[in-house]
């Protein structure tokens, strides 16, 4: 997975520290399988795939037992590095062991619950991105209409949708640059839901790159299903795990 001579050097995170408490399965949802593997395991391959893509490297939790029964757990081209306990923590750890080992001057940070990420939607991020000193993430403009609600669970109110987009990954940064500001917001006690919203509150103005509907993250049960169906599972068992000697 070497750059060209010349280019670029990119590296890819995949923070995937989470329990997914909110899927409420028993495994978490990194570990779901979809299409003959494990949720995570479509997006790092994706990732490691990519011929602009020089290395990956994964976050983990430090009692995470479900990694290890994965191919990619014996993969020795992905690195392992030990999670936090928020997002922003697992993905400073990781920008730190990719400045220090692999000498990347971009990072792209993307989800492990998003397994529906091809290289053409790569390519459109890495063109904008790396001609931008401030990156660029993936992202879909706003189709529904937005509804404020009050302490009620009542409308308070309709939100105006122009302009407005809704974030996805990977997102893509300077790894100095990404760990300044995630280490700035840690620092002052707050905790980023994203890693666009660190650079922003650093004073950059990341670009908006056109997404997908298939970059979809698994979020729910029926994102589950959703994901089965492109990626050709729709008949793995639902909550089924991958790892851990498995059928993926």
């Amino acid at each position: 997975m070497s750059a060209a001579s010349g280019k670029p050097r990119v590296h890819a995170l995949v923070p995937a520290a989470g329990a997914g408490s909110r899927f409420g399965a028993e495994v978490p949802k990194q570990y779901l399988a979809v299409a003959g593997k494990a949720v995570i395991e479509h997006a790092v391959g994706v990732l490691a795939s990519h011929p602009a893509v020089e290395g990956v490297t994964v976050t983990l939790a430090p009692d995470d037992d479900y990694f290890v029964g994965l191919a990619l757990g014996a993969d020795p081209t992905i690195g392992v590095v030990a999670g936090g306990a928020t997002r922003a923590e697992s993905v400073l750890n990781g920008l730190a062991y990719i400045r220090d080992q692999h000498d990347a001057e971009w990072v792209l940070v993307h989800d492990a619950a998003r397994p529906g990420l091809d290289h053409a939607a790569i390519d459109r991020l890495l063109e904008a991105g790396l001609s931008s000193p401030d990156g660029a993430l993936l992202a879909l403009p706003i189709r529904d209409t937005l509804k404020r609600a009050d302490a009620d669970g009542c409308v308070a109110a309709t939100v105006d949708r122009e302009d407005l987009w809704a974030a996805q990954t990977p997102q893509l940064f300077p790894v100095q640059g990404l760990l300044d500001a995630l280490q700035a917001q840690l620092d002052a006690g707050e905790t980023p839901t994203d890693e666009a919203q660190a650079m922003e509150r650093a004073g950059a103005r990341p670009r908006l790159v056109m997404g997908s509907g298939m970059n979809l993250k698994v979020t729910w049960p029926e994102d589950l299903l959703a994901v089965r169906a492109w990626l050709g599972a729709g008949a793995d068992a639902d909550g089924e795990s991958a790892g851990n000697g498995s059928d993926t």
